[in-house]
């Protein structure tokens, strides 16, 4: 394996008239061939800095970029063009070209003067749109298209450049749910099948975690972090830059959960099971703690609910059973009535007032 991007103490920016204006220093990093590379931050860390100094759109503030064994300042245009694809968050303004037209722009790095396309060009075209699963919109124009076709149109473009490296910011923001994980699949198999550098930011974090040979961490406060999803969760980086007061991670899984506040605890009783877990969790989001014994705790044992089972959902009242259900749904808004009423009677005893008082 070897590596095709390096950094070294780099900073990234921009030149103003009052002077430099530094978005990120001091980043070294490598970036190796066959591996797809997800840089994860919040935003105004600098990603899209990032990406446009790495694609030669920017000049770096500091430090050295190495691409492909060469200093990135080396290149020239066109053998920058045939090194590395990008593909940025702004594909608004191609209009009056269909998406096949666009796709085919992908292989102006090799057509010479003329732009003519050979029958080889043509067959890679028509296999990058195939891969991307755009056939169908060849001859549609990029103005019909949605934000999600045309982001697809224009990684099938970069797909087609035929470069070692492919650069892409948020290549599936506008994609839904079922295409933002076909196409993080598709980038991770290409950048194995055809030993690419595939280097991608997103906001898509639990994706990218499941996804991902290597992690970028990038925060104005704490730099730049890299390393393996499952290295990054075990030493703690990723709660480091991500975990919030409302948000709890798990290590095992990579995956974050909200945390809820609750205001009360109901004692659900029962194996361990899907629908157990589902229920609490449903739970924890309408306010109410699921505990699984009194003892220790503030719970209203006069209220509990049971799971046998079965499928069904049960709750009970001083004992008896007073509703069965086979939803969740159908039982979850009757147990703060049921704690409640159940907590003015016990007032109300101790007072010694009857229910009309």
């Amino acid at each position: 394996m070897s590596i095709s991007i390096e950094l070294n103490g780099l900073s990234t920016g921009y030149k103003t008239k009052k002077g430099e204006k530094v978005i990120a220093s001091h980043l070294n990093a490598t970036l190796n061939s066959g591996e797809m590379v997800c840089l994860l931050g919040p935003n105004g860390a600098g990603k899209s800095t990032l990406l446009r100094t790495l694609g030669g759109f920017q000049p770096a503030l500091g430090g050295k970029v190495t691409m492909m064994g060469r200093n990135l300042n080396d290149y020239t245009n066109k053998e920058l063009a045939q090194i590395v694809s990008v593909v940025l968050t702004d594909n608004s303004s191609i209009k009056n070209m269909t998406a096949e037209e666009v796709v085919a722009m992908g292989r102006a790095p090799y057509t010479g003067f003329w732009g003519k396309l050979s029958q080889k060009d043509k067959d890679i075209v028509t296999k990058c749109m195939n891969w991307v699963g755009i056939e169908p919109l060849a001859s549609r124009p990029m103005q019909t298209l949605s934000d999600g076709e045309r982001q697809k149109v224009m990684i099938a473009k970069a797909i087609a450049q035929e470069t070692p490296i492919i650069l892409l910011d948020e290549p599936t923001a506008y994609l839904d749910y079922p295409s933002k994980i076909a196409m993080m699949l598709l980038l991770h198999r290409l950048a194995k099948a055809l030993k690419k550098s595939i280097f991608m930011s997103t906001h898509d974090l639990e994706h990218a975690l499941q996804v991902a040979d290597q992690v970028w961490l990038l925060d104005h406060e704490m730099g730049l972090t890299t390393g393996l999803p499952e290295d990054l969760s075990l030493d703690g980086s990723i709660e480091k830059y991500f975990a919030k007061k409302d948000m709890t991670y798990d290590r095992e899984t990579c995956t974050f959960s909200i945390s809820h506040e609750t205001a009360r605890e109901v004692l659900v009783e029962g194996k361990d099971s899907l629908e157990y877990r589902l229920f609490c969790k449903a739970l924890a989001r309408n306010g109410i703690k699921p505990v699984r014994s009194a003892e220790g705790s503030q719970v209203c044992t006069a209220v509990s609910v049971k799971l046998p089972g079965d499928g069904t959902f049960r709750l009970m009242e001083d004992g008896r059973e007073s509703i069965k259900a086979e939803k969740i749904g159908q039982l979850i808004g009757m147990i703060v009535p049921a704690i409640t009423k159940h907590q003015i009677s016990v007032i109300r005893e101790k007072a010694e007032m009857t229910p009309f008082e």
